[in-house]
């Protein structure tokens, strides 16, 4: 018998006993089963988004240096 495991973008196929005998192995990588419960994901608002932004400093001159010939 085979699982579909998953790590959010890729989606492998193996058999039951292998990923029995390397659980731990499959966790480390990302790779959960396909059906095991999903989080859901929370939309965000732009009102929190913007909250979290950054504002930039503009950049500083500097001066060139006059090369003499």
């Amino acid at each position: 018998m085979d699982i579909k495991l998953t790590n959010g973008n890729k989606t492998i196929i193996r058999p039951k006993a292998q990923y029995e005998a390397n659980k731990k192995h499959f966790e480390l990588r990302g790779f959960t089963p396909v059906n095991a419960e999903k989080k859901e994901i929370k939309k965000s608002k732009i009102s929190d988004i913007v909250e979290k932004v950054v504002q930039l400093k503009p950049k500083k001159k500097t001066r060139k240096k006059k090369w003499k010939k």
